[in-house]
């Protein structure tokens, strides 16, 4: 009979993905920050309680496309860029260097 070998496994556990709604809150307040703007007057300027602005940015809450788009409009940012930056981000497994504003250097893939 044949022996029974050991199967020799690398253990690398790879870093979980992010979560996009940790990658869009990020993205957000970076934006936010960039620009010096306070949490209430960009709250205000979406519609959205100063409280929901924070809980978006901090990944507690997932947003709705519309709270997103009132948020961005809010920001002055164009919702496209924001995505591609979002998409960069968790393709590459979640560095926070947000990209908004910045186009991908190869091909996206993105899911409404």
């Amino acid at each position: 009979m044949a022996d029974i070998l050991p199967f020799q496994q690398k253990r690398t556990d790879p870093e979980p993905e992010p979560l996009w709604r940790d990658v869009l809150g990020q993205s957000l307040r970076a934006a936010r920050e960039e620009q010096g703007g306070r949490l209430i007057d960009i709250a205000e300027r979406a519609g959205i309680s100063p409280q929901y602005l924070s809980e978006i940015e901090r990944g507690r809450k997932e947003p709705s496309s519309e709270m997103i788009a009132a948020v961005t409009g809010a920001l002055g940012i164009d919702l496209a860029d924001l995505l591609f930056g979002i998409a960069g981000t968790v393709r590459r497994g979640g560095s926070t260097g947000l990209a908004v504003g910045r186009r991908p250097s190869g091909p996206v893939l993105m899911a409404a």
